[in-house]
């Protein structure tokens, strides 16, 4: 049984999330608190199944965010304990952006 880890959330992830939130409340409002309790359970899920996704460039794995376009971007710190969160991006976005940032 994998132990349960800390999430960290880099200042830049933090502000994909907000930038999100922001864009989802001028659509209707609403929409961007859902979008935030989502994200939120997905951080929940990652503490103890940090390893449920497959590594997708270099050590950075991907999970997709149930209902939205997204997908949280992370790398696991096994000395920390720690999932680190990279990322929380549109997946509308191209990916040159994000993997640029990234790595």
């Amino acid at each position: 049984m994998l132990k349960k880890f800390t999430i960290d959330i880099e200042p830049e992830a933090f502000e994909d999330i907000q930038k999100a939130v922001d864009y989802y409340n001028q659509k209707q409002e609403g929409l961007g608190k859902r979008f935030f309790i989502t994200v939120d359970q997905h951080f929940d899920f990652l503490k103890k199944n940090y390893t449920s996704c497959a590594v997708r460039y270099d050590d950075i794995r991907c999970m997709k965010v149930k209902k939205f376009p997204y997908a949280i971007h992370y790398r696991i710190v096994m000395q920390q304990k720690t999932v680190s969160i990279k990322a929380v991006f549109c997946t509308y976005q191209d990916p040159a952006k994000w993997e640029a940032r990234i790595k």
